[in-house]
């Protein structure tokens, strides 16, 4: 079997279609999250948005009109699935805690169990998605360190997607002396994202 190439095609067309949806989103009637499965569903779907636009943002500002030459670069291609990755992982983690400390603080519902059954669910089911198995256990163990010392009623307050942010900023594949020079726009470019998360997901609750 000769060795498996990706292509631009292979990395990005769910992608694109997340990003395009996201693009046309604000028009259709946004259904209130009435149940954990609901809830699911909005934390994968969000987590994966926050994720590849800004990664790919990022990417596109940086290499300008080369943007696209890159991606016949093997490596390269390489470097940005890991880093696709390795940012959507601690984004899940991010918007998990987020959500069920929001949940605690204002409704009083807290399910810690239910918390970690969704996040190793949406891990699991994108084994599918060749997320890698290295990236799915060291994001669960990560996320059960993170259970041991939040506090559910000040996390949701409390610079709560800090950590996805620094994630785009570690393993976007950029050059150490370029990142250093973009570090607040990126971690801002991340926060204000989530800002449009927070605020549909404050819209749609229906507990």
């Amino acid at each position: 079997m000769g060795k498996y190439k990706l292509t631009w095609r292979d990395l990005s067309l769910n992608d694109f279609k997340i990003y395009l949806f996201a693009l046309f989103k604000a028009f259709i009637p946004k259904k209130k999250i009435k149940n954990l499965d609901e809830l699911e569903n909005f934390i994968q779907t969000k987590s994966a948005w926050v994720s590849q636009v800004t990664l790919y943002g990022y990417l596109k500002t940086r290499m300008g009109t080369r943007y696209v030459l890159h991606f016949e670069n093997d490596e390269f291609m390489s470097s940005v699935n890991i880093a696709k990755w390795n940012i959507y992982s601690v984004a899940l983690q991010d918007l998990t805690l987020y959500s069920f400390s929001y949940l605690k603080a204002k409704f009083n519902y807290l399910e810690v169990n239910k918390a970690k059954e969704i996040f190793y669910k949406i891990l699991d089911d994108e084994t599918s998605n060749q997320m890698p198995l290295n990236i799915i256990e060291e994001a669960k163990k990560e996320f059960n360190e993170r259970l041991q010392n939040i506090n559910w009623d000040l996390y949701h307050d409390d610079l709560p997607f800090n950590p996805s942010a620094l994630s785009l900023y570690k393993w976007a594949p950029i050059a150490d002396e370029l990142k250093t020079l973009d570090r607040k726009i990126v971690l801002n470019s991340v926060i204000l994202k989530w800002g449009v998360v927070k605020k549909e997901f404050i819209e749609r609750l229906k507990f």
